[in-house]
């Protein structure tokens, strides 16, 4: 369980997940055909060579199967209301946290197999330096990816982005009053920022992805438009 104490203030654990038993896949067959082996080999001999064989097995649990073991019982990925986190290790840890707000893009990858357990890998692509990172043995991906995609959405208007009054979508309706000048020119669509463009895509992609509904996607259009 990911400690509550690592929480900043008023951040909330949203999702908490240790790797998919299929990590523990390729430790299994390692050991059952490596205590087979063994036990062939002290059935057919005697002397040194059981006593190699059982050597190497212990070297294989030690070296290979104990440390894939430990490293999945300790791993946990955590999504919570502000950062996307991953920790591993029992004595030596390595941690990894990403702010939901750095959160460009995630993918997930399925194969046949993946698809019948339930599990994947997930690819954060962050606007931090270290670029796309990847996850092994996500429980349920897609759901994942929802998750962090609707959490990026709410950390950003709980910072600020919330959608612009009602009124900002009536425009249309209003009879625009006579300007005392010469009237401005129009704005071209290319007036819009190049950011205002990426998060305008961004929204296109949630609604598509059926995030946010068409109501939303329109508010925070008329917000970024507004600003822009």
């Amino acid at each position: 369980m990911f400690p509550r104490k690592l929480l900043i203030p008023g951040e909330d654990v949203v999702l908490e997940l240790r790797p998919h038993p299929v990590a523990l896949a390729a430790p299994a067959i390692v050991t059952i055909a490596a205590t087979a082996v063994a036990v062939w080999i002290n059935g057919r001999v005697d002397g040194l060579p059981v006593w190699i064989a059982w050597a190497a097995w212990l070297a294989l649990m030690l070296g290979y199967v104990m440390p894939k073991v430990v490293a999945w019982w300790t791993s946990i990925f955590v999504v919570s209301t502000d950062r996307v986190i991953s920790r591993e290790g029992f004595i030596a840890k390595r941690s990894m946290e990403i702010p939901l707000e750095q959160v460009n893009d995630v993918r997930f990858e399925q194969g046949i197999f993946d698809r019948i357990v339930g599990a994947g890998t997930l690819f954060i692509q962050s606007a931090s330096t270290s670029g796309t990172n990847s996850f092994d043995d996500i429980r349920r991906p897609e759901e994942v990816q929802r998750t962090i995609f609707h959490q990026g959405e709410l950390n950003h208007q709980r910072s600020g982005g919330r959608s612009m009054p009602a009124q900002a979508d009536d425009r249309s309706d209003e009879t625009p009053s006579r300007p005392d000048g010469p009237a401005s020119p129009p704005s071209s669509p290319s007036s819009v920022s190049p950011s205002a463009t990426t998060e305008l895509e961004r929204l296109a992609d949630l609604r598509t992805r059926g995030i946010l509904t068409e109501e939303e996607f329109q508010a925070q259009k008329a917000r970024i438009l507004g600003r822009g």
